[in-house]
């Protein structure tokens, strides 16, 4: 089972546009930047129009821009906006039969909880500025 990327393409995603302030991006310039399809990188982008991380400008001269500055969008604003629930899934199903199943869910809902009790406050104040500034090169 491959880990879920799409919270570290969307951060990817979002560094990159911010390194373009005043730019607009097409996403065939931000796929290939995340070496994927951009198809892919237009379903996540529309994601976070929708949640007014970026915005978007259709033709010629189109392409994709931060909607406000970086400084202002949180690492939990872009983990809020593609993905679904929490950060860890239980399998939908489970055998009643067996004793380690019909526990689990109780068991590891508490070890997640806590879990994100530490990471939620961390996402919530690293910002998109703060990411750039690690890039080499960047200030």
């Amino acid at each position: 089972m491959a880990p879920n990327s799409r919270f570290a393409v969307a951060v990817h995603v979002l560094t990159l546009i911010a390194l373009h302030k005043g730019e607009r991006l097409s996403s065939r310039e931000v796929a290939g930047s995340v070496a994927t399809n951009p198809v892919v990188i237009r379903r996540l982008l529309a994601q976070l129009s929708r949640a007014g991380i970026v915005a978007s400008a259709h033709g010629a001269l189109g392409g994709f821009t931060l909607a406000r500055p970086a400084s202002e969008i949180t690492l939990f604003d872009a983990y809020r906006a593609v993905e679904e629930g929490g950060f860890f899934a239980l399998p939908e199903k489970k055998n009643d039969k067996c004793p380690v199943a019909r526990r689990m869910k109780t068991i590891l809902d508490g070890v997640f909880a806590r879990v994100e009790s530490k990471v939620l406050p961390e996402l919530k104040r690293t910002t998109l500025a703060d990411v750039a500034r690690r890039l080499p090169g960047r200030a």
